[in-house]
């Protein structure tokens, strides 16, 4: 049981990533669970797929200071402590060139994958530092490593994540705080259904196909790939490891 006792926050926790590391980490022992999304229905959806007494499902917006406050205060009312903290939500946008993304697509992406991580972290080192410390783990990318053609506020916010999490744990380490950033390459997820089919307009099996030749072990990760990754950094095994890029990419960026 790597996370007998502890209790956990996923954000963007009913996508397919956050409610497979719901499952695992609950599987792994975890006393606590509370998962948090800006989409009611989908959270809806989850609760049906992982009924659970031991999860709080929370309704929240991650990019604005009402919505953080929102869920950590949840969280501190239900479950008292907080000691791992996995900031997974995130959206794609859209893929444009540059020249003529959209400003207020470009804002929203900014707004939720880097101020909704931002955020996360100013509210939630409190909570995390009240009973000893614990670990932030934060969902970036293999975009986050390199430059993608006509995603650039994906690619720029994903990048962003990498400057917030070394600063973040330089500011955590004397708390017992510890924070890194995992990397994964396409996800079998409906993430990539829309990346697909932005890239190539109706031809999202080619477009899949084309993604996955650039990927060495031949496939998409899993949603479960990444949450094993989520589980070893969230767990004990991983207490000396912090401000660390975490690659889970099949040797795509190899």
């Amino acid at each position: 049981m790597e996370l007998d006792g502890k209790i956990a926050v996923i954000t963007g926790g009913a996508g397919g990533i956050g409610l497979a590391t719901a499952r695992l980490f609950l599987e792994q022992g975890a006393a606590g669970v509370a998962v948090v999304d800006f989409n009611q229905s989908n959270l809806d959806a989850a609760q049906q797929a992982l009924s659970d007494d031991r999860v709080i499902w929370i309704q929240a917006d991650v990019s604005t200071t009402e919505g953080v406050q929102k869920y950590m205060k949840e969280v501190a009312s239900t479950f008292g402590r907080l000691d791992v903290l996995f900031l997974n939500a995130g959206v794609e946008g859209v893929v444009r060139p540059m020249i003529d993304y959209p400003e207020d697509v470009f804002d929203q992406v900014m707004a939720v994958n880097v101020k909704g991580v931002w955020l996360g972290m100013k509210y939630g080192f409190p909570l995390l530092r009240q009973h000893g410390g614990g670990s932030v783990i934060i969902t970036s990318s293999v975009a986050g490593l390199g430059g993608t053609p006509s995603v650039s506020a994906y690619v720029a916010s994903k990048h962003a994540t990498i400057g917030l999490m070394r600063t973040a744990a330089l500011e955590g380490a004397p708390d017992q705080i510890r924070v890194n950033t995992i990397h994964p390459s396409p996800v079998d997820n409906r993430m990539m259904r829309s990346l697909e089919e932005g890239f190539a307009p109706g031809q999202g099996i080619a477009a899949k196909e084309n993604f996955t030749k650039m990927i060495p072990l031949g496939r998409y990760a899993s949603n479960e790939d990444i949450a094993q990754l989520a589980l070893f950094l969230a767990s004990d095994r991983s207490s000396f490891i912090t401000g660390a890029t975490y690659v889970v990419d099949g040797g795509m960026k190899a």
